[in-house]
């Protein structure tokens, strides 16, 4: 008897770029017109790939093209991709929020998503309501919930505030009350978005612990998607590498990582945009420049101090603006996060510079992201990938020549002499 519990064949979405919908009424007409003749949809041809880099002639873009898997019972899989590959675009497939263009899913048992924060959660609703409200989904019986409820509500960690409605709780209070409720009503499929990164370090490390253990106990299985590698090398013991809307690579996780790596890493020292209205941002912030520098003519090694420059238009004057740059490894791990005073603005051309010291990185691939904060706690603007450059290892003496262990290596005093 088959173990097999999701099986995706040849599975599409097709989008009309510019547009909620999926085309106009004469598309839709021509579409219907092609169909009752037999012939294949018109502008199935006329698709291009989702390609983000490149930009497009059609009207319309593959977000998924011809995506195909299976996934065993118990089976922990991992999603990882850059941005735009069409993670999400199949998780929502997968969980029934959006249909499919082309191609079939089918899955076997009851399914939890958790997708963005505050998925499957209604604001009115106190949190209890609304651990309710999700077994009802679910098909269970408020018996059955009743007797996870304690269970969610300490794993969660909300149980002062459980009859509080859930829209006055902290984006980190709604995701460890989402998991818990997604983890607890007995799914026999857990589907798990990015989502998880909002919480803090402790709450990551029990809901891995979590994962694991209902996939070993009750045999659930668990789509894992995730930047952070370290996390899913953790976890997962297979993954599914996504570029351009299709599966490039297949395969153990290990072996995956290292694929999504060599085709995810391109340096890129530099952005500028010259002109205010085409800069990426938003009607409160436009992003302008952006670089690395280091004064060595020649490449960035861990002995050289570099410096990030930035500068933005801001447009909301007389509010408290910082910025939080955060530098991540190729593998997703973040080595460290700085911010600026938070500072109140006019409407100007603003710069800030982020010196890092020599002797602090270890050697290896890394990436910046750049959130813009306003009040010191709303994100008005984020930017991912926004810098990639490689710090490469200087020359030392000795026998051992490999990569040294650690996120970083600084240089500390640290020698041996005689005892006195």
């Amino acid at each position: 008897m088959s173990s097999k519990v999701i099986a995706v064949e040849n599975l599409s979405k097709r989008y009309r770029l510019g547009l909620m919908g999926l085309g106009s009424l004469r598309h839709d007409v021509n579409r219907v017109w092609h169909r009752v003749r037999g012939k294949a949809d018109p502008y199935a041809k006329i698709g291009e790939v989702n390609d983000r880099a490149q930009a497009g002639t059609s009207d319309y873009v593959w977000a998924l093209r011809d995506v195909s898997f299976n996934v065993q019972k118990g089976e922990i899989l991992g999603i990882i991709g850059k941005n735009g590959a069409g993670k999400s675009t199949l998780l929502k497939i997968l969980s029934k929020i959006t249909q499919p263009s082309e191609g079939s899913v089918k899955m076997k048992g009851r399914i939890a998503s958790l997708l963005e924060v505050g998925t499957g959660f209604h604001p009115e609703l106190t949190g209890r309501d609304n651990i309710y409200l999700n077994g009802t989904i679910l098909g269970m019986s408020r018996r059955e919930v009743s007797r996870k409820l304690e269970e969610i509500v300490e794993f969660a960690g909300v149980a002062k505030y459980i009859d509080t409605p859930v829209k006055r709780y902290s984006s980190g209070m709604i995701v460890r009350l989402g998991f818990a409720v997604a983890a607890h009503l007995d799914p026999e499929i857990l589907i798990v978005d990015e989502v998880l990164a909002v919480g803090d370090a402790a709450f990551q490390k029990r809901a891995i612990g979590k994962m694991k253990d209902v996939t070993k106990k009750d045999g659930r299985t668990v789509l894992f998607v995730s930047h952070n590698m370290q996390s899913v090398r953790t976890l997962c013991n297979r993954a599914l590498l996504m570029h351009n809307g299709g599966i490039a690579f297949d395969g153990g996780v290990n072996e995956t990582i290292h694929q999504y790596i060599a085709k995810a890493f391109k340096p890129h020292h530099t952005c500028f945009f010259s002109q205010k209205e085409s800069a990426p941002g938003n009607n409160m912030i436009r992003l302008r420049r952006a670089e690395l520098l280091h004064a060595e003519d020649q490449p960035l090694n861990v002995t050289m101090t570099f410096k990030f420059i930035f500068e933005f238009w801001n447009e909301i004057p007389g509010v408290d603006i910082n910025l939080s740059l955060s530098l991540f490894s190729i593998r997703g791990e973040c080595i460290f996060n700085v911010v600026t005073p938070s500072r109140s603005l006019q409407k100007e051309l603003v710069s800030s510079i982020c010196i890092v010291p020599a002797n602090l990185l270890n050697d290896g691939e890394y990436t910046i992201k750049l959130l813009f904060v306003k009040d010191t706690t709303q994100v008005i603007f984020a930017m991912e990938d926004l810098l990639t450059f490689k710090v490469a290892d200087a020359g030392r003496t000795g026998f051992w020549h490999g990569k040294w262990n650690g996120a970083v290596r600084p240089k500390l005093d640290f020698d041996l002499a005689p005892t006195t």
